[in-house]
C-alpha cells in the first residue's frame, strides 16, 4: 500500500480524530516509553508526548515518517516493519489506531509487539472489525467484475472471538475486547467517497486503464449511494475492533 501523506491529512484526518478515544486508556506515567506503531504523518502521536518520557513512532511508509518529522521534529520516528520492530522489552505500552486490519499475519505481529514490552506492558489498539466498510468493499468488487477486473480483499478485518484468542495464544492478558459500530463521515460532500477510494484502493485503481478506474469510482458512487449518502454527505460504514490488553 503506498500512501500518500498529503491525501491523508487534508481529507482523512478522522482517523486521527477517532483515535483520540484510545488516549483515555494509556496509564499516567511521567517515567514510562510508549512506541506508536503506525503512526502515520504523527498527528495523534504528538498527542502521546505529555504521557511519558520517552516516545517513538514507527510507520512502514517513508512518506508518511518523512512528513512526521517535519511536522514534529522533537519525537523520535522511524521507519519500521511492524513485523520485526527493533525493540526488545524496551516499551511500556504499544499503542495503535488503525493499522492492524493493514496486516493479514495477526500471529506474527503481536509476536513482534510482545517482544517489544517490558514485564507488565500494555497493548492499546484499535482497527478494523469484522464487517467493517463491508457495503463499500462488495460494491467496489462489483464495479470491477463489472470492467472484468477481479477484486481480492487486502483487508484483515477479525472478529472480536478470533482476535481475543490469538492475543491469548501470543501471551497477551487481556483487559477489554469489544467491537462496534463507528458511522464515519467523509469530507467533501459529494467528493468525499472518490477521495476515500482513490486513497485506501490506490493500489486496485492503478492498475486499471484510466477510464476503467474512473468508471468504477462512479459506480460505487451508484451503487452505495442509498445505504451512505445521508443526502449532504457520504457515511462510511465503518466497525472497529478495540482491545486492551498486558503481558
Amino acid at each position: 500500500m503506498k500512501w500518500d501523506s498529503t491525501l491523508y491529512d487534508s481529507k482523512h484526518d478522522f482517523v486521527a480524530e477517532y483515535g483520540k478515544e484510545l488516549l483515555e486508556f494509556i496509564p499516567q506515567n511521567s517515567g514510562q516509553t510508549i512506541l506508536d506503531l503506525g503512526c502515520g504523518t504523527g498527528v495523534l502521536t504528538a498527542q502521546l508526548a505529555s504521557k511519558c518520557r520517552k516516545l517513538i513512532g514507527v510507520d512502514s511508509s517513508q512518506d508518511m515518517i518523512e512528513k512526521a518529522r517535519k511536522q514534529y521534529r522533537e519525537i523520535d520516528f522511524r521507519v519500521a516493519d511492524a513485523l520485526a520492530l527493533p525493540f526488545d522489552k524496551e516499551i511500556d505500552v504499544v499503542f495503535s489506531n488503525a493499522v492492524f486490519h493493514w496486516i493479514n499475519d495477526h500471529d506474527r505481529l503481536l509476536k513482534s509487539v510482545y517482544k517489544t514490552l517490558k514485564p507488565g506492558g500494555m497493548l492499546i489498539c484499535e482497527f478494523g472489525a469484522e464487517g467493517n466498510i463491508a457495503t463499500i468493499e462488495k460494491d467496489f468488487a462489483t464495479a470491477c467484475r463489472d470492467l472484468g477486473y477481479e477484486y481480492r480483499s487486502k483487508f484483515n478485518f477479525p472478529a472480536v472471538k478470533t482476535f481475543r484468542e490469538q492475543l491469548e495464544r501470543n501471551g497477551f492478558i487481556i483487559d477489554s475486547i469489544y467491537d462496534f459500530a463507528r458511522p464515519t463521515l467523509l469530507k467533501d460532500g459529494e467528493r468525499g467517497l472518490e477521495n476515500w477510494l482513490k486513497q485506501f484502493f490506490a493500489s486496485e485503481l492503478a492498475a486499471m486503464q484510466q477510464q476503467d478506474s474512473a468508471r468504477v469510482l462512479e459506480q460505487v458512487a451508484n451503487l452505495t449511494r442509498e445505504s451512505l449518502w445521508n443526502g449532504e454527505a457520504w457515511i462510511a460504514d465503518y466497525r472497529r475492533l478495540r482491545a486492551i490488553a498486558h503481558v
